[in-house]
């Protein structure tokens, strides 16, 4: 059976009590009104059965658990409960009886509801169960049960029973100022909510509150599997208690005690075999009153002469000796309870711890990795515009672009983009350029050379020429300074004319 959770609905209160959290459902009823209830057993027949019934939950309302089933799902599971075991104390090896009917009545009266009515109902109402006990397999508590049908009693309603549920889904519910009723509740349905919130509840060991003004419980959903029902000490809350049948044991009055008619004591004891009594002249029983020691005392032959209060003497003992031990097991089982909740809410909390710091240990990580390719990315792409500073003669605006192309592209698709910048700017590659300023470095350098042998050939040939110029000057005896103002100024010399063409300021020669 693969159910995620198992809770206990212990909100079956036996003896009816007043809680502090009245309100408008909730009013408290006779026990009578559960026999309508029971199931139809001829006990004159079955005489080891003892029928009984009772209010299994109420419907729309948080237990002291801390759980609630709504109407749709009691009304789907309601049939569920049919042939479930009753047991003691949800001790499934101690099963003592079964449950035979299952119905739905009224919160408070316990009125009979349809299936059809508490379907579309929002306010509580029960779910209310009829079975049988097996008398054979616990003498002692279905003494008790029916005990607890007797208003003399001090056991009056002083039995409890809870029954178990299996299901695989829940939403959360909220509740403000203590109220129990879900139809004033706000559910929760989304599961990152609910993971959120769940921590609060009483069934994952938390505290059942969300802040002094809030309680949140759980709604089971789902396909949800009724398990059982368990009798128990335990007092609840909410519900009217466990009947059965009239008690059908003599009621010897304190007058009558010493003597009974003998005619009526086979028939009110259902002896099968008559045996003959002694009698004394008045036709009456002698009673015998003596202290019972052993249950294996108890015989045919005793009852009729032993008085009623030394079988009620001795059953009082038996129930107190039943009550202590089963007290000393609760005890123990309740410790034992208790130690598993400290161990789990201790192992809780460390879980919490553990899963907090992986999640903080994961979003390190992460963070990490996203550092080391934000920088490998950056790192690649400081490459990549080197590597064309280092290859083209850029600007700016060469630069932003290529950083737009480039700031996106794997190792494949850079490496065609450079292929194709190639192409594109080549007239801008830093050594194509420097071969060809290197080419027209030479090509000027040998213009200058070629131009600076012209000159010199030029500048020894003017000197040629100024000397015979300067000997004929002087044979012919002719005055400078007779130039008039009016002549024509002289034609620059051809040493000029050279080293206006060719000046040496236009070259740069290393």
């Amino acid at each position: 059976m693969n159910l995620k959770y198992i809770t206990t609905f212990a909100n079956l209160q036996i003896k009816p009590i007043v809680s502090e959290d009245k309100d408008k459902y909730l009013s408290l009823a006779s026990i009578n009104s559960l026999k309508k209830f029971l199931p139809d057993i001829d006990t004159d027949k079955n005489i080891d059965l003892l029928p009984i019934a009772f209010d299994a939950c109420v419907v729309n309302r948080v237990n002291k658990n801390g759980d609630v089933v709504d109407s749709l799902t009691a009304t789907e599971m309601l049939k569920n409960f049919v042939n479930k075991p009753i047991n003691v104390e949800h001790d499934r090896t101690k099963v003592v009886g079964c449950i035979l009917t299952a119905n739905f009545s009224k919160f408070g009266t316990n009125e009979s509801l349809s299936e059809e009515e508490a379907k579309d109902m929002k306010e509580p109402f029960y779910i209310t169960l009829g079975g049988v006990i097996w008398k054979i397999i616990n003498p002692q508590l279905s003494n008790l049960i029916e005990e607890s049908n007797d208003p003399s009693s001090e056991n009056y309603m002083n039995v409890s029973a809870s029954w178990e549920l299996g299901f695989n889904e829940y939403d959360l519910v909220i509740l403000e100022n203590n109220n129990k009723n879900i139809e004033d509740a706000k559910i929760i349905s989304d599961e990152k909510e609910k993971d959120k919130l769940k921590k609060n509840l009483k069934a994952f060991g938390g505290s059942g509150k969300i802040d002094k003004d809030k309680s949140i419980y759980r709604q089971v959903l789902g396909n949800v599997i009724p398990l059982g029902i368990g009798l128990t000490a335990n007092p609840a809350a909410d519900v009217q208690g466990v009947a059965t049948k009239d008690n059908q044991n003599i009621e010897i009055k304190q007058e009558e005690e010493e003597s009974i008619d003998s005619s009526n004591i086979d028939a009110e004891n259902n002896i099968s075999q008559k045996e003959e009594n002694t009698v004394n002249q008045e036709g009456v029983i002698n009673r015998i009153i003596m202290k019972i020691e052993n249950i294996n005392q108890i015989t045919d032959e005793l009852l009729k002469q032993v008085t009623a209060s030394s079988l009620t003497d001795f059953i009082q003992e038996e129930l107190k000796k039943a009550s202590e031990t089963f007290v000393a097991e609760k005890n123990e089982k309740d410790n034992a309870i208790k130690a598993a909740q400290e161990k789990y809410e201790a192992l809780s909390t460390e879980s919490e711890k553990v899963k907090e710091e992986l999640e903080k240990v994961k979003a390190s990580l992460a963070k990490l990795e996203e550092e080391k390719v934000a920088k490998a990315k950056e790192e690649a792409f400081n490459l990549r515009m080197a590597s064309f500073d280092e290859e083209y003669d850029l600007n700016d605006e060469d630069r932003q672009v290529l950083a737009t192309d480039i700031k996106d592209l794997n190792d494949e698709t850079f490496a065609a983009y450079k292929n194709k910048m190639a192409v594109l700017m080549k007239e801008k590659n830093k050594a194509a350029k420097k071969a060809k300023e290197e080419e027209m470095k030479k090509a000027k350098a040998s213009e200058v050379a070629q131009a600076t042998q012209e000159v010199k050939a030029s500048t020894a040939s003017e000197q040629s020429a100024t000397e015979v110029v300067d000997e004929v000057l002087d044979n012919t005896n002719i005055e400078t300074n007779s130039i008039p103002n009016s002549t024509t100024t002289v034609e620059p010399s051809l040493r000029e004319k050279y080293s206006k063409a060719f000046g040496f300021e236009g070259f740069d020669i290393k």
